[in-house]
């Protein structure tokens, strides 16, 4: 039970992080999968979402950019918090230094939420700087949790490795989005693993810091780190199963409205559709 005192921060430090990135992760693999079957109905008189899209796209810069200030406000200014002091000079040490690392996490993921909003009203402005700023901001998340560990126990160190080998691989997809075509299962690829990170922030919570006073992990058994990297598996098994969901429901939720409001183009959606699939066989 003493290895609780041996971590700093926090549940809800990591909670927080995790949620964000969940919910992002859901609303952004709800958004790849529309634009993918709004696209198989392009060559009908289906009604255009481009539109549609657009102020989804200003939406979603305000929320990220909203979410980046709840966090960076929360860890700034909780009880015991920073409160925007960086080094106290009374004291002669660095004031709460884990705080100001998740502090810069979110500024830069706020960057993100407002190059967004930037590159969807300023038509000057490519789109693929909101792509190069998510990887910047993965990148930056990753280097930050590299060294966030310093000195601490084992267990402690191994989850956060596991979560900064996910944050580096999100960011390289990133990074290799801005050089190839939109591509439906890379984008997928890159959402599981920002799933995958979200489940994750939440299960390190769980581990360091247990809520309603629950048994502490003990951070130095290697049995804890055996089971957390199957552990690590299942998180990802759960983020494919998700996405397979919403991928079915999104899918079966468009050829539904489309057969109800447009039955006469039904049976061009399914030609169009067959000579798309022979001219890939091709």
């Amino acid at each position: 039970m003493g290895n609780a005192d041996k971590v700093m921060g926090n549940f809800k430090g990591h909670a927080l992080p995790g949620t964000f990135f969940f919910i992002l992760g859901i609303w952004w693999t709800t958004k790849c999968i529309l634009k993918y079957a709004f696209k198989k109905h392009k060559r009908t008189s289906y009604l255009d979402s481009k539109v549609l899209f657009h102020r989804v796209e200003i939406l979603e810069g305000i929320i990220i950019a909203g979410m980046a200030l709840t966090g960076m406000l929360g860890e700034q200014f909780i009880p015991g918090g920073p409160h925007l002091t960086l080094y106290d000079y009374k004291e002669g040490q660095w004031v709460q230094l884990l705080g100001w690392h998740h502090f810069t996490m979110y500024f830069f993921f706020g960057l993100l939420g407002v190059t967004n909003i930037l590159c969807s009203t300023i038509r000057s402005l490519p789109a693929s700087f909101t792509k190069l700023m998510l990887a910047n901001a993965l990148f930056v998340e990753g280097f930050v949790f590299y060294n966030h560990t310093h000195g601490r126990e084992m267990l402690d160190i191994f989850v956060h490795k596991l979560l900064v080998l996910v944050i580096f691989l999100t960011g390289l997809i990133a990074f290799l989005e801005l050089f190839i075509l939109t591509n439906i299962t890379v984008e997928l690829l890159r959402i599981s693993f920002f799933l995958l990170q979200g489940s994750w922030f939440w299960q390190i919570g769980f581990v360091l810091y247990p809520p309603s006073g629950g048994p502490a992990w003990d951070l130095v058994d290697h049995d804890n780190v055996m089971f957390l990297t199957i552990c690590f598996c299942w998180h990802y098994a759960i983020a494919i199963i998700i996405i397979g969901a919403i991928y079915a429901f999104v899918t079966w939720l468009v050829k539904s409205r489309f057969k109800r409001f447009c039955p006469s183009e039904v049976g061009l959606l399914k030609n169009a559709e067959r000579e798309q699939e022979s001219e890939e066989e091709m």
